[in-house]
């Protein structure tokens, strides 16, 4: 029987990014989930929850800390995308952290780390 696929919900106010991630998560077989608010977030985790969010540190003027309390609350793994030069700064905060620009190649496994998928 063959395995659904792993859940991801993107989240970036950034359309070229969010196709930047779709593409590249949906090639290694994700579903994938967009969303460019908090709000869009929120309406995405409540509809079907995600394996693994892919969370932007800096969604225009909104503050994602909330919701990445929320998300981690409920259990849900979250990798920080971030163009911080401080990484480090995040590290306790998340389950991964992601520096902008990032390799395709560490995004797909760092989705697939968090969502416990196998190669």
């Amino acid at each position: 029987m063959e395995r659904p696929a792993a859940r991801v919900l993107v989240v970036d106010d950034d359309v070229s990014l969010r196709l930047l991630y779709r593409v590249n998560l949906e090639l290694d077989g994700f579903a994938v989930r967009e969303a460019a608010t908090i709000a869009e977030a929120d309406a995405a985790v409540a509809a079907e929850r995600p394996d693994v969010v892919l969370l932007d540190v800096h969604l225009q003027q909104e503050d994602t800390r909330e919701l990445l309390d929320r998300l981690r609350a409920a259990g849900i793994p979250v990798a920080l995308v971030t163009g911080s030069a401080e990484l480090d700064d995040f590290a306790d905060v998340a389950d991964a952290v992601l520096g902008k620009p990032f390799e395709p190649r560490a995004l797909v496994e760092t989705a697939r780390r968090l969502a416990r998928v196998g190669s």
